[in-house]
């Protein structure tokens, strides 16, 4: 009987411990994952900010971010000219 008990209470440490293990690794992918997203909505608004003061940097940046040539002022493309 006393070794049933122990048993279990062994068995409830366990649990416990992975259990504190598990939250905290999710609480730090949860943590990642807004600090990501927070980025990104800083990065957004500074995008559209240039896209308003600068309609050609932003053009620029695009290009760069995508890595294809952007048509933006030239109604022909861009056709490999930076």
């Amino acid at each position: 009987m006393i070794r049933r008990i122990l048993g279990l209470a062994l068995l409830a440490v366990v649990v416990w411990m992975a259990l504190q293990v598990a939250f905290s690794v999710l609480g730090v992918l949860i943590g990642l994952a807004i600090t990501v997203l927070s980025l990104a909505a800083v990065g957004y608004v500074w995008y559209l900010a240039l896209r308003l003061v600068s309609p050609s940097g932003a053009a620029k940046v695009r290009r760069a971010i995508t890595g294809r040539p952007s048509s933006f002022g030239n109604p022909k493309g861009n056709e490999g000219k930076l």
